[in-house]
């Protein structure tokens, strides 16, 4: 069959569009339109015509035009962008309207009136990293521009766009012509300090020097140095904003600020956002975009500072692809601290739109929800959220006193009433309820009070704590909900993809369990040590017990205090034949412990979250192997045999037992027990068929005793147990 023609030509293409037209749109609509039509009467089309170009399709905010030549579309796309900031000089800034714009040569599709393909692909794809203002220019294009326009482009990396495989040299025309020199910005900075402004100097200077604006290229983060893959969607972290206070007590206030954006970008679906625990370490350092970006795996890094005095209050904000050093979009806000909040959901908004995203409706509705418009109730929570962080029994309870005293100043805040829930959780799965001057059961009932009262101020933390003390509690099915629901409110909680790790593992399920962590360790690179914890137990539950060896050793080699890892670690140590290994840990986690404290060791244990019937087995392979760690060294395997042999039915059983928590290192002892199921005690013959069946296929020389016994009434269920398993594993 002959191929249908399709008509191609070679063509620029200039795609722009209006940064932020929806919020435009919202807070004017009528003057919004009225201006974009008299911009385009009076600025575009004169030059559209003159420059030869014609519109292919408008897009509401945006527009896809045509020209014979490169040289054409970019004198036309600068005296756009000259034209549109002269005509709004007087128009105040929050009012203005401000394209981006793209250009690119390319081979496009002819269809009708139409143009398709990767040509009009690139153009858009330009548009949208293109800095408000600005003009970019794919290499293809700035290959013909050569000494044919006066004016400079600077080269600004390779970008790597959607849906197109190969990287796409840009430039970034300089629309002043110039750049502004460090030797003036110093005269003009002597001459300030020189007049004794030094008032002004930290009020003025010192946000303009953060912002460095004579350097809009900082050095681009490469790719390839990256210490993480970079997600398939836009990804940002968002570092703690700096203090220009000069006053410590102000720190919560602006960490606070930091803080919520991060919480409500995570919000949104089409956005990938770092934990917090991974961006608060650069606080109080001189940051390094490049660096931030390389050590996470993010293209965009948003910084700020923030000055509060009394009531007042300066933000600065700037949002930067690290890829190519560009600044995407830059504001400062001056006004009452007390709008603080609508100056933060502003942020979201237009980094939302600067990072060419849609917020769904349900998106716009749950930022902010759950949060709180009380500064002083912020700080609280903030104060004690800090200190739920740092996982220990004496800071989680000082978390309490702080969040109490957040519900106290704002009744309504849900998020403080969740994070009560996850404090009093810990007090009694952790077994960290005495610094909370409680019992276990009544740390349980007080979480499960604040829990009801952040279930009337619906959150996705709120989720998050419900999906943990369901899980506590052996409730599965309530806790698949609840973390299915945080998911879809928060899809970048770190917290919720561990909540529904846990449930998955405890459910019988720990591939998936894994999968979900590992998406947690990557939304935050920097996870506390119980992210290593429900990962090495996904591992033991999945049989990997070398590599779940590695996770414990590796996490608790780099936190000596993260004793919760020792238990689990000793027991895989055990199924391993480390048993010194394991021995030791027992000890470090019970210091000074006698031997009768130690072999108590797998009751006293547990972990903070009950096994549903599917997932029994992994714990009870996890009590057998804290078993073999408590056992005395002397106590092995040729001497379990020997008791097979002799003592008191008690004393036999307990050797028959006792093979078979050391798995498959007791298949030395098959032929014994095959020898115990003739013996007429019943209990000791129980004893030794579930010791067959733990040792697996190294008993299959048992499988004709085992079926000899499968039609007891006592014994026949257990016994063809057994057989499922040696034959199955």
């Amino acid at each position: 069959m002959a191929t249908a023609w399709v008509e191609r030509r070679l063509a620029a293409i200039l795609a722009a569009d209006v940064v932020g037209y929806s919020h435009l749109v919202e807070q004017d609509e009528a003057g919004t339109l009225s201006a974009l039509k008299d911009l385009r009467c009076e600025v575009i089309d004169p030059l559209l015509a003159a420059h030869h170009g014609r519109i292919v399709k408008l897009m509401g905010d945006g527009a896809i035009a045509e020209f014979g030549s490169v040289v054409d579309a970019v004198a036309c796309a600068v005296g756009v962008q000259k034209g549109v900031a002269e005509r709004q000089a007087n128009v105040p800034a929050e009012h203005r309207i401000v394209f981006r714009i793209g250009i690119n040569l390319g081979d496009v599709v002819v269809e009708g009136e139409d143009l398709l393909g990767d040509g009009v692909n690139v153009a858009a794809r330009l548009e949208q990293l293109c800095e408000p203002g600005g003009v970019l220019v794919s290499g293809t294009a700035y290959d013909q521009l050569q000494g044919k326009l006066d004016l400079i482009l600077d080269f600004v990396g390779e970008q790597r766009v959607k849906n197109i495989s190969r990287p796409v040299r840009t430039y970034r025309v300089r629309l002043d012509g110039s750049r502004p020199s460090l030797r003036l910005h110093a005269r003009r900075f002597r001459r300030w300090v020189t007049a004794g402004a030094a008032a002004l100097v930290l009020l003025v200077i010192g946000p303009i020097l953060w912002l460095r604006p004579w350097d809009p290229r900082l050095e681009p983060a490469s790719v390839e140095r990256m210490a993480l893959p970079l997600p398939d969607k836009p990804s940002i972290a968002v570092l703690p904003f700096a203090n220009l206070s000069g006053d410590p007590e102000q720190e919560y206030f602006v960490d606070g600020m930091t803080e919520d954006l991060i919480t409500d970008l995570s919000k949104v679906a089409g956005l990938f956002v770092v934990a917090r625990n991974s961006v608060f370490p650069f606080k109080g350092r001189s940051v390094n975009v490049r660096e931030v970006a390389e050590k996470l795996g993010v293209r965009y890094v948003l910084e700020g500072s923030v000055r509060r005095a009394g009531d007042q209050v300066r933000v600065n904000a700037q949002l930067i692809d690290a890829t190519t050093g560009g600044h995407l979009w830059a504001e400062r806000h001056d006004g009452s601290a007390k709008d603080i909040f609508a100056v933060q959901d502003k942020f979201v908004q237009i980094i939302v739109q600067a990072l060419a995203l849609n917020l769904s409706k349900d998106e716009q509705e749950e930022i902010g929800r759950g949060q709180t418009k009380s500064i002083a109730a912020r700080e609280a929570f903030q104060r004690g959220w800090e200190r739920y962080l740092r996982f220990t029994p004496a800071e989680n309870a000082r978390a309490a006193s702080e969040l109490k005293t957040a519900t106290a100043l704002d009744p309504n805040y849900g998020r403080a009433y969740a994070a009560l829930a996850l404090v009093y959780f810990r007090g009694c799965a952790w077994q960290w309820s005495e610094p909370l001057g409680m019992t276990a059961s009544q740390a349980s009932e007080t979480a499960d009070l604040y829990l009801r009262e952040a279930k009337s101020r619906p959150s996705s933390l709120a989720s998050v704590a419900a999906a943990h003390l369901n899980l506590y509690a052996g409730r599965h099915d309530d806790a698949f909900a609840d973390a299915a629901r945080a998911l879809a409110l928060d899809p970048n909680d770190p917290e919720a993809h561990l909540g529904m790790a846990w449930a998955m593992i405890t459910t019988g399920k720990p591939q998936a369990g894994l999968e979900f962590i590992e998406t947690a360790m990557r939304l935050n690179p920097n996870y506390p040590s119980h992210y290593a914890l429900a990962r090495g137990m996904a591992l033991f539950a999945k049989g990997d017990l070398d590599e779940a060896a590695r996770v414990f050793a590796r996490a608790l080699q780099a936190d000596p205090h993260a004793i919760e890892l020792a238990p689990p670690l000793a027991a895989t140590y055990a199924h391993l034949g480390r048993r010194r290994e394991a021995r030791e840990l027992l000890l470090m986690w019970k210091p000074g412990a006698r031997q009768p404290e130690l072999e108590y060791s797998p009751v006293s244990y547990r972990l903070p979250y009950r096994w549903s019937a599917a997932g029994a087995e992994t714990g009870e392979r996890l009590f057998d192997g804290l078993s073999v760690a408590a056992l005395p060294m002397e106590v092995t395997v040729p001497n379990l045999v020997t008791a097979l042999g002799q003592g008191t039915v008690f004393e036999r059983a307990w050797a028959a037992r006792t093979l078979g928590q050391f798995g498959a290192h007791a298949a030395e002892a098959v032929p014994a027990l095959i020898r115990v199921l003739a013996d007429g005690k019943p209990a000791v013959r129980w004893q030794a068929i579930i010791a067959l069946k733990k040792i697996g296929p190294a008993a299959r020389t048992a499988l004709p005793a085992l079926a000899a016994v499968q039609d007891d009434d006592l014994l026949g269920s257990d016994a063809r147990d057994a057989v499922k398993e040696i034959e199955n594993r």
